[in-house]
């Protein structure tokens, strides 16, 4: 078997070592036959790279490299290009004199490596430039412009918005350069995880085609389930079903794709884990949510606007758009408000429902006993002991320091305590539907477990009126849009539906009335 690419991020290495490679080659010729200048976003470890690498190798006019994938009969050989490539995936930068060092750095590079001239200019936009118009009048070829991980260094800072502002303002002089120098460029293609807004970032390049949510180019980057056969001695005995509950998800509006760092990893260890989550810092949504007092259980169910999920600025950021071009959520549904285009998010898979939720769970309680909380619950639920559960959630909203509540004011809204129990089922890896919609109105929690349905209404009381968060999932009837439900695992036999009704003490904190009964 051919060896796995697992953070292999140079195609020429890939091509000459033996390795496994899905051909993106025909994506390639079709982009750069439709345009010059292009920008995709994509979230972390989804193949950017390596899709910028195999451009630069095909402009260079490798044609070794290409022997049996689609582009080998299907380009130019004999025209070269020379290329500029602009990386900033490596290292983090903490000020705008980072940044310019590390620009700095890149040009001259460029410099040494096709044996220019000095530059005469002495700002970092006109020596961009400046090596532009010089390798297109030393080759007497258009220039190619690479530009990876374009918006790393506002990112690595969001959380720093001076520090953020100097990153973006710094990358918009240099971004300047390549309108200044059009006439010289061949091809223009710049990839990062979010979008930047236009006028703060890339004001001079209105000429950007955005590929990000153009169905041609969906699957652009991640592996689709008819790419996968190329691994499959690897997949034999593997349930499909399961890895694409795991790793699969990902929708750009057109075929879903899996994360290839995810199925890379499990092909190698085959083993289920969240590879692609912990390699990723998700402290800055941990300091979002804060800021926003954001409920997490409205993440199962995110309608945004094309324009707001489409672009974002340090000094005006929507935590769902973020959350959208980090990876953590994609589109399920597209659909129309008047003539507006909206679009229904969800979370792409088990991976990162479970992973995003119990970092979410561990930055609501500063608890330490998360692991046997969650080993507890699943027994109870597995056994449906309900009786029990009221202990084990009052014991643990008991065991959350006081101080924490002073600090953190999401303990005063209502979302806090739903989010607490949609955390930990969630985390647990269970089919958790929050806000699930019946002809009657919302049901708060609906957790599937084998062939048990648990249907949960929370609510913050007074005590004069304990007992109405159970009256309410009666009265209004949701648990008959699970009556005539099949169970799961293929059985025949029906779900059995069990109502818990839980209320709150915003004075005390925890749980005041807890009800259940079984339908």
């Amino acid at each position: 078997m051919k060896k796995l690419p697992i953070g292999i991020q140079t195609f020429s290495k890939i091509r000459t070592e033996d390795y496994c490679y899905i051909d993106k080659t025909r994506n390639l010729f079709e982009l750069v036959n439709s345009g010059t200048y292009f920008f995709l976003s994509r979230p972390r470890r989804f193949g950017k790279s390596l899709f910028l690498d195999t451009l630069r190798e095909a402009f260079l006019g490798n044609k070794t490299l290409f022997e049996g994938l689609y582009l080998e009969k299907n380009w130019d050989w004999s025209k070269k290009h020379p290329v500029v490539r602009i990386d900033f995936g490596s290292g983090v930068l903490k000020s705008k004199e980072e940044l310019e060092k590390k620009i700095s750095d890149i040009l001259f590079f460029h410099l040494e490596t096709y044996e220019l001239d000095p530059f005469k200019t002495q700002s970092i936009s006109g020596n961009l430039e400046e090596l532009i118009r010089n390798l297109q009048k030393k080759y007497s070829e258009k220039v190619v412009i690479l530009i990876d991980e374009y918006d790393k260094p506002i990112l690595d800072n969001i959380t720093e918005k001076e520090i953020a502002r100097e990153m973006r303002d710094g990358l918009r002089n240099l971004y300047s350069a390549i309108k200044g120098a059009d006439a010289f460029n061949k091809f223009v293609f710049i990839t990062g995880v979010s979008k930047f807004s236009k006028v703060n970032l890339f004001s001079g390049l209105n000429n950007l085609q955005d590929i990000t949510l153009d169905e041609r180019y969906a699957t652009i980057c991640g592996y689709t389930e008819e790419e996968l056969s190329i691994f499959n001695e690897r997949l034999f005995n593997v349930n499909r079903d399961e890895l694409r509950l795991w790793y699969n998800g990902y929708n750009f509006l057109g075929d879903k794709v899996y994360n290839p760092f995810d199925i890379l990893l499990f092909l190698d260890r085959k083993e289920y884990h969240n590879y692609w989550f912990e390699t990723g810092n998700s402290s800055f949504l941990i300091h979002l949510i804060r800021e926003y007092k954001y409920n997490s259980v409205e993440i199962e169910n995110v309608k945004i606007s094309e324009e707001s999920l489409g672009a974002f600025d340090v000094d005006n950021i929507e935590l769902e758009a973020l959350l959208f071009q980090t990876g953590y959520l994609t589109i399920a549904e597209k659909f129309k408000v008047g003539s507006q285009i909206h679009y229904l998010l969800k979370y792409p898979n088990l991976e990162v429902k479970a992973s995003l939720t119990e970092v979410i769970l561990k930055f609501l309680t500063e608890n330490k006993k998360i692991v046997n909380v969650k080993s507890e619950l699943f027994q109870i639920l597995q056994k449906s002991e309900l009786s029990k559960m009221k202990d084990v959630f009052h014991s643990f909203f008991a065991s959350i320091p006081h101080d924490w509540y002073r600090k953190n004011q999401l303990a005063n809204y209502e979302g806090y305590y739903a989010s607490i129990f949609y955390c930990y089922f969630t985390a647990l890896g269970l089919d958790v539907r929050a806000e699930d919609v019946t002809n009657h109105g919302q049901v708060d929690l609906t957790v599937f477990l084998e062939n048990n349905v648990y249907v949960f209404e929370f609510k913050v009381i007074e005590i004069s009126e304990a007992g109405s968060a159970l009256a309410q999932i009666k009265e209004r009837r949701y648990y008959e849009k699970y009556l005539k439900s099949s169970g799961f695992l293929n059985s025949d036999n029906p779900l059995s539906i069990y109502l818990v009704g839980v209320e709150f003490s915003k004075d005390n904190k925890n749980i005041t009335n807890y009800e259940w009964e079984k339908i």
